[in-house]
């Protein structure tokens, strides 16, 4: 069905439908038995229990689509049983049941959903229909249960006391159950089983994963999910269940939003090159992506991933500055590159790491909630940008300068830590009155997320030299920028060309621009700070009621609220941070920890989150913050 927005919309899907029919020359088109299907995630065909909401997504009938008024002539000889107009919206709308007894120990029955209005006039309870007789006819939208019009058919060997309706489809726990009571229709029609293919188990796919991918390539969650689609705020798995998704912050505006895919898919049916051809792409994407920016920075460079900004960023630095020493932060992380993870107090302080590298010099985390300086204080930020000099002033005994200063505008891997005022004006006075650049990684917390602010740093007060952005400048897409000063980028012009196959590409291009008008027309920066601020509210109303959330804390739709044993010792409580991801998992909700001690539960859903998900959030965090596993 493509993107799940044909899914949704009944008009959509009808017209994927008759396209997919028309690329076959089809007259008739079949939906399967037992087939997990996407169409039902609506709430309609949702219930709520010990494991959060479920979702009959296992379709148990036989479909068979043709155009409405289409006759459809009784397969055996029965009578009557029951019908009912089955009224709502993905509905059976008009419905018939026969009753076929094959012996006085065997009767069992048929269903025919989806029919129009007259089908089910005149019809009387033990009416007898004759094999070959005409039935009913193919409903039309919207009387059908507003479906493409379709015939639903559907054997049941026990009515369980229904009459006029009976499930048609089936939740995937009780699969078992309910393909014994609706064998499939395809053996009554063919003397064959449903040609279906089931899915592989998420276990063969973890078997096979372990085979051929490296070891430390890490799956989420205690069971691993096998996610097969993406919409909006929402991920779904192979079972069609459905989760609300709070950490891809890669689907900036929400997974596979139809604008941004569309947008791709046009380009690339036309051209996709490298940059050494002129194209009027790039120049309209850069355009509107500098136009997010304060002056001086007026310079693009386009490359394919966060790591790869980064990389760049530190090679601009170190040949404007003609250094290349580095001042960073604690438990920062930059990317996986070689100069990236030298860069990277999460990765060289991490398990595996083997510390700074002799040109990185290490900064105190500025964390005020358990740092060295502590909410309350309000010299807190410029004291912790106060550790920047000790390190400038040993560089310069040493006949050397920094190259830069390079820091995420909120840190993300060290746990969700929001700036203390004042910061980064200190540290970039400091940083640049002996001779460095400052650098400000926006990779995870740009285009908006901040919700005040489109960009992050601009909460300080500060404009960087080099601004980097990854992750969701492409809503998933392999696309990032480095943004920077014209004389930063005429130091970089020394001889040696600059060139990137795929950085700068024309559907790369088309689907950055459209990101930004997404963000821009959907009104979605705005959604981040009225969302965040509601979300953050309900955050703290939870804190004042279970003390082991020690802090809440974060800009708009980055936020972050971090567990502890003790309010007093700042205890880590990271079992307790396990527990609650994983139990979230298994109620709907997909979480992710983080921080020093993987105590912090990081919040940064697709920017489309808005207040219906952050009451369902809070709904779940609220049950499972009172189970025993959280003590």
């Amino acid at each position: 069905m493509g993107n799940h927005e044909n899914v949704l919309d009944a008009d959509k899907l009808h017209q994927r439908i008759l396209e997919l029919m028309a690329e076959k020359n089809a007259t008739v088109a079949l939906g399967h038995y037992d087939e997990i299907r996407p169409l039902y995630t609506s709430d309609g065909f949702t219930s709520t229990g010990n494991q959060g909401p479920q979702w009959r997504s296992v379709h148990i009938g036989l479909d068979i689509f043709m155009p409405a008024g289409t006759p459809v002539f009784a397969p055996l000889a029965g009578k009557i049983h029951s019908f009912a107009n089955n009224l709502g919206d993905r509905d059976y709308g008009p419905t018939i049941i026969l009753e076929h007894t094959v012996s006085p120990s065997l009767t069992f029955y048929t269903l025919y959903g989806h029919l129009d209005e007259p089908s089910i006039h005149r019809l009387e309870i033990g009416q007898s229909i004759a094999q070959g007789q005409l039935l009913c006819r193919m409903g039309p939208m919207p009387i059908n249960g507003n479906w493409s019009p379709h015939l639903h058919f559907q054997i049941i060997l026990d009515m369980l006391d229904g009459q006029g309706d009976f499930p048609g489809v089936a939740f995937p726990h009780q699969r078992a159950l309910w393909t014994s009571i609706s064998p499939d229709p395809w053996l009554l029609l063919t003397g064959k089983p449903s040609p279906v293919k089931a899915p592989a188990s998420s276990q063969d796919l973890l078997d096979h994963r372990k085979k051929i991918l490296p070891s430390n390539l890490s799956v989420s969650y205690k069971k691993p999910l096998q996610i097969v689609r993406g919409y909006g705020a929402y991920l779904y798995d192979v079972t069609g269940r459905r989760y609300l998704d709070t950490v891809n912050n890669v689907a900036h505006v929400g997974h596979e939003h139809p604008r941004v895919v569309r947008a791709g898919q046009r380009q690339m049916a036309v051209l996709n090159t490298n940059t050494r051809y002129l194209h009027p792409n790039i120049l309209a994407f850069s355009e509107a992506l500098l136009a997010t920016f304060p002056p001086p920075l007026e310079v693009v460079f386009l490359v394919n991933s966060g790591s790869e900004a980064n990389e760049l960023a530190l090679r601009l630095a170190k040949t404007y500055t003609a250094q290349k020493d580095m001042l960073v932060v604690e438990v920062g992380y930059h990317g996986n590159t070689n100069a990236c993870v030298d860069v990277s107090s999460y990765k060289f302080d991490g398990p595996g790491g083997k510390g700074s590298p002799s040109h990185t010099h290490v900064l105190p985390i500025p964390d005020a909630y358990r740092g060295l300086y502590r909410y309350g204080d309000p010299e807190a930020g410029p004291t912790f940008a106060s550790h920047v000099q000790p390190v400038l002033d040993h560089l310069r005994e040493e006949g050397k300068g920094p190259a830069a200063f390079l820091c995420e505008s909120v840190i993300s891997c060290g746990g969700q830590v929001v700036l203390p005022p004042g910061y980064l004006q200190t540290a970039y006075r400091l940083v640049r009155a002996a001779g460095g650049v400052c650098i400000a990684d926006e990779v995870q917390t740009g285009f908006g997320r901040a919700g005040a602010h489109f960009w992050a740093f601009e909460a300080q007060g500060v404009v960087p030299d080099i601004v980097t952005m990854g992750k969701p400048i492409g809503n998933g897409h392999p696309l990032a920028a480095v943004v920077t000063t014209r004389a930063i980028a005429d130091a970089f012009h020394n001889g040696m060309e600059y060139f990137n196959t795929f950085g700068g590409n024309p559907v790369s291009c088309a689907i950055g621009l459209e990101v930004l008008r997404v963000i821009r027309e959907e009104g979605l920066q705005q959604n981040a700070l009225e969302t965040g601020a509601y979300l953050t509210e309900g955050l703290k109303s939870l804190q004042r009621h279970y003390p082991i959330i020690g802090d809440v804390r974060g800009p708009g739709l980055f936020l972050g609220f971090e567990l502890v044993r003790d309010p007093d010792t700042l205890a880590p409580a990271t079992a307790q941070a396990s527990y609650l991801a994983n139990r979230m998992r298994e109620l709907g909700v997909l979480m992710s920890t983080d921080g020093p001690f993987n105590n912090v539960l990081k919040i940064k859903p697709p920017m489309v989150f808005g207040k219906k998900e952050a009451d369902f959030l809070l709904q779940m965090l609220e049950r499972v913050l009172g189970e025993d596993g959280m003590n």
